[in-house]
């Protein structure tokens, strides 16, 4: 039997708390509503995705030496992900806090992250690290590291194909100096236009993202079309209308899992974008963060997302 490809991700995997108001939400005041606790990050999540479309998958994170960081190696094991994290007793584990409304969009993220700044940069002087990097397919990294880091997952790829995620419109900055070594980069409108410094959308904010080095992206923005762009041109995918409207938290995510799984197996970017969008879908329709589905399920959900139009 022919073996799975595999990838190696570094990043975040953290305690993920989503905060829901149950009615209108009320700016400065207390508001009714419930609070969920999991396991998430912005790697962990993707890297979750990319396990359930047939990838294998190893993570290098890192975390305290609390009751939460017991819960992030659970989960991690759970995944079917090795887990290479490193430990710090005296540190807190990192942690991200969502308020969404009624709707399922976000209010507010708080981000208690300092733990990734402080501690990445060294661990990825670690032989450990380089012999997990050459025994990978891929590289699949975020921007909750910080530029050295990153700088250090570049020269230790060695021309693997190096996925990256941009986090947030603060934090993709970080990805700047790096843009011409990535293979695809993943990220919002806002992200987009943090890194190009003005608000673009289409061919122009193609062009300029190639300007800065990047050959290959793809912005999504909501319920508007997913922009995609590589060395064969730029197109766009409609996604298709949620049958409902759980939590909107992960579906970019779970995009890119299944987006870089569909890569790794081989297919184009259009193609395995196509997939991507059904993971979207998927996320949004499912309370939890990363949605569970068979392959039947899949299916379906990939059957109703439209061929990528090419951009003019």
């Amino acid at each position: 039997m022919p073996t799975s490809p595999s990838i190696l991700a570094l990043g975040g995997a953290h305690i993920d708390r989503r905060g829901q108001v149950s009615g209108t939400y009320v700016p400065a005041a207390s508001n009714p509503g419930m609070m969920r606790e999991d396991v998430g990050g912005v790697v962990f999540n993707a890297l979750r995705s990319v396990v359930r479309r047939g990838v294998s998958a190893s993570l290098i994170s890192v975390r305290g030496g609390d009751a939460a960081a017991d819960t992030v190696a659970l989960a991690i094991d759970r995944a079917g992900i090795t887990d290479l994290s490193v430990v710090f007793l005296d540190r807190a584990t990192p942690s991200y806090t969502a308020l969404i409304d009624a709707d399922g969009e976000l209010i507010l993220g708080l981000a208690d992250m300092a733990l990734y700044d402080l501690a990445f940069p060294k661990q990825l002087r670690r032989a450990k690290v380089r012999e997990a990097i050459a025994a990978a397919d891929a590289v699949l990294c975020d921007a909750n590291l910080p530029t050295a880091a990153l700088e250090r997952i570049v020269a230790l790829a060695g021309g693997r194909p190096l996925f990256a995620i941009a986090v947030s419109p603060a934090k993709v900055v970080r990805l700047a100096p790096l843009l011409d070594d990535l293979s695809l980069l993943f990220m919002n409108r806002r992200e987009a236009a943090a890194l190009v410094g003005a608000e673009l959308s289409g061919e122009p904010l193609v062009g300029r993202l190639r300007q800065a080095g990047l050959g290959g992206g793809v912005v999504t923005a909501g319920s508007a079309p997913v922009l995609g762009f590589d060395d064969t041109g730029i197109f766009e995918i409609d996604p298709p209308a949620p049958r409902r409207v759980a939590d909107v938290t992960g579906a970019g995510d779970a995009l890119t899992g299944a987006t870089v799984a569909a890569l790794l197996r081989g297919l184009p970017l259009r193609a395995a974008l196509r997939e991507g969008v059904a993971a979207a879908m998927l996320a949004i329709e499912s309370p939890e963060a990363v949605p569970s589905f068979t392959a039947g399920n899949f299916r379906q959900a990939l059957a109703l997302v439209p061929e990528a139009r090419e951009v003019a």
